[in-house]
């Protein structure tokens, strides 16, 4: 009966959040709509993403229970570069978008044509790729990601391409240490366990505290192809390490770096 009566709970206070989640979304994504054209990148930044997303992680509190840990804030470089990050359920779109500003990631085109939600997110200079075409995603993603750059705007990549469900590790593609080897820049590697508590696939959620961790800013040796690969393997492997100690991996599993560019 406990049980039953907390899995209840649960499962209202999940509708809940849900529904003033969906709802405030609209209501944002319409008022930015209206609102954002007429400031500043920056301003606009703060405007749609910042705050809407710090009203997402309060949701996420308040609701769900779902708090954060964070390590290595202190290895976050005064100049922006290219952050790079294992991906495992919405929460760390969310939390990197409200801590990172202002930031462009990659994202689906498709995602742009949404009614309000995507006309808002078109705002933001996001890079905008096409799944269906690789190597012009490629391009995209090193042409329009090289100006922000120089912009000194925050570009996140998640070299999984997708979610991936909590206890695994996709292969990682070289588009974020191309992007920061051909920019001059670092990268910035992120490890969490996000998907033990917000899950790839469901409704359901669990309470508890993320773990995120910051790495050392990472720099290529060299340039070219070699030092983009090089460079790759040592983020890769940084994640699966800092996955394994946090227990969202297996000590067995292999190396995520992505064998071809």
């Amino acid at each position: 009966m406990v049980h039953a009566t907390m899995s209840m709970l649960q499962a209202i206070r999940i509708f809940l959040f849900y529904l003033l989640l969906g709802t405030s979304s609209l209501l944002w994504c319409t008022l930015s709509f209206f609102i954002a054209p007429f400031l500043s990148f920056r301003g606009r930044y703060r405007f749609i993403n910042v705050y809407w997303c710090r009203f997402a992680l309060l949701l996420t509190r308040v609701f769900l229970g779902i708090k954060v840990r964070v390590t290595g804030a202190e290895n976050v470089p005064a100049q922006p570069c290219v952050i790079v990050s294992n991906h495992q359920s919405t929460w760390e779109t969310f939390y990197l978008s409200a801590h990172f500003q202002p930031l462009s990631q990659v994202l689906k085109r498709e995602l742009l044509y949404v009614p309000f939600f995507g006309w808002a997110m078109a705002m933001l200079r996001p890079i905008a790729i096409d799944r269906e075409n690789p190597k012009e995603a490629l391009r995209q993603v090193a042409s329009k990601g090289d100006k922000l750059l120089k912009e000194k705007v925050w570009v996140l990549i998640f070299p999984e391409g997708t979610r991936v469900p909590f206890g695994q590790i996709g292969k990682f593609s070289r588009s974020g240490s191309a992007l920061a080897v051909n920019a001059e820049m670092p990268v910035l590697p992120i490890a969490h366990n996000a998907g033990k508590f917000w899950p790839k696939e469901g409704w359901g959620k669990r309470s508890g505290t993320i773990d995120l961790v910051i790495g050392a800013p990472m720099y290529a040796q060299g340039t070219g192809p070699r030092a983009v690969a090089e460079l790759n393997d040592r983020v890769a492997a940084w994640n699966a390490q800092t996955q394994r100690e946090l227990g969202s991996l297996p000590a067995t599993a292999e190396n995520p770096s992505e064998g071809a560019a």
